[in-house]
């Protein structure tokens, strides 16, 4: 959902050698009790994103959970931006520190996943042996096993999927804007009443990719490598449209919000009247919570929007990767799934098919109550893919040497 590239530490990785694991090798996956018993009454340090309550909150209870189960004592290392992570394992990997890592598991997807697959830093491949995969459908969501064109190959464990979906307020705006054109004449005609987070924030990056994706002639060229690509060439409309409405965005253009709750909280302050979000849930949860009017309601475009999944992986030098594997098998279960999937929670799509469980854990699901804000299954239209991630990384240096202010 909210990862961004580990840019600061690519030339590291560039650099160093195919990192090869010289710890002891921990149970394989298919061992199941053996894996248990391995994280009876271990420590597992989860490097991930820090940025919302609700989150924090979410896995606090995964860790209330594991304690129970297994004696697990997860300590969640809240993150700011996933290269945080990513940054440290690079840093033993140059030391030559291949075993008793400070990272046993990264909330990971995007160019992060893809530099520490290139340069061998991830251990695995472990999640398509895990119990709960049994009740995941690839076919269904391809993203859990493509990730930014990246294949996964089993190493990183699904927990969550994710859509760009619109917010808005249906009091101040009785039909929103639908495309990119739509949206571009909406916001001229309602100067003041839309942003996006501030690039290179993972969500106003995402953005960009939304708008580009409703302006090239083939969407197939943001598949490939961007500087495989006629860059100039692909983006020059992306400008052309951002040149047109920065003027009339939010304060002008001359401030952005930093991040995804930032967004969310000019929409409940009605200091604009369109946001979005990559959790098609958020609205209702934020509703739910009495932080939003009970008016918003949210949409996508008529052409798709793109969605993607979340990832726990494991660190080719892990202390605790039977810990680690513990963690990713239970946030896969159908218990945390629809905990997770409640928007009281978290409002996030599950990554499980609801066909394959049995039929008490399926009733886990039937019984929730969406909210008044999430869009029907049948009403999400078409998942765009993840253009390849060179395309985020190029377009958010781009959008800060075109339009960046200080923070």
């Amino acid at each position: 959902m909210r990862l961004l590239t580990a840019a600061h530490a690519l030339a590291a990785l560039i650099v160093l050698p195919l990192a090869a694991s010289a710890q002891e090798a921990p149970p394989e996956p298919e061992n199941w009790d053996a894996v248990v018993e391995a994280a009876q009454g271990s420590r597992v340090f989860w490097h991930a994103w820090g940025g919302d309550p609700r989150i924090n909150d979410f896995i606090e209870w995964v860790g209330d959970e594991l304690d129970a189960r297994h004696d697990i004592d997860l300590t969640h290392v809240k993150l700011s931006d996933t290269a945080e992570a990513v940054s440290r394992v690079v840093a033993e990997a140059s030391a030559g520190q291949d075993s008793g890592g400070a990272v046993d598991a990264i909330w990971i997807n995007g160019a992060n996943f893809a530099q520490m697959k290139e340069n061998d830093l991830l251990f695995g491949p472990f999640a398509d042996d895990l119990p709960n995969w049994r009740y995941i459908d690839t076919a269904e969501h391809p993203a859990i096993t493509v990730d930014f064109t990246e294949p996964v190959d089993g190493l990183g464990a699904p927990w969550a999927l994710f859509r760009m979906v619109f917010e808005y307020d249906s009091a101040a705006v009785p039909e929103p804007p639908r495309d990119v054109d739509a949206l571009r004449a909406w916001i001229t005609e309602n100067p003041g009443r839309f942003t996006y987070p501030q690039p290179p924030d993972y969500l106003g990056t995402s953005f960009l990719k939304q708008i580009l994706y409703g302006l090239v002639d083939d969407p197939q060229v943001l598949m490939q490598p961007a500087d495989d690509a006629d860059y100039d060439a692909v983006t020059e409309p992306l400008w052309a449209w951002l040149d047109a409405v920065t003027p009339d965005l939010w304060r002008s253009g001359r401030a952005y919000p930093q991040n995804e709750p930032a967004l969310g909280q000019l929409l409940a302050d009605g200091e604009i009247d369109i946001a979005f979000s990559f959790n098609p849930g958020r609205a209702s949860a934020a509703i739910a919570d009495f932080e939003l009017p009970d008016t918003v309601r949210t949409y996508v475009f008529e052409r798709g929007t793109i969605g993607n999944a979340s990832f726990i992986s494991i660190p080719y030098n892990a202390a605790n990767p039977a810990g680690a594997m513990v963690l990713a098998n239970f946030i896969m279960s159908p218990q945390a799934q629809a905990r997770a999937q409640n928007p009281q929670v978290l409002g996030f799509q599950t990554v499980l098919d609801l066909d394959r469980l049995p039929a008490d854990e399926r009733a886990r699901f039937e019984a929730l109550d969406l909210g008044i804000a999430t869009l029907r299954p049948e009403e999400m239209g078409a998942t765009l893919p993840e253009p390849h991630p060179s395309w985020m990384t190029r377009i958010a240096q781009d959008w800060q040497e075109r339009y960046g202010v200080a923070e």
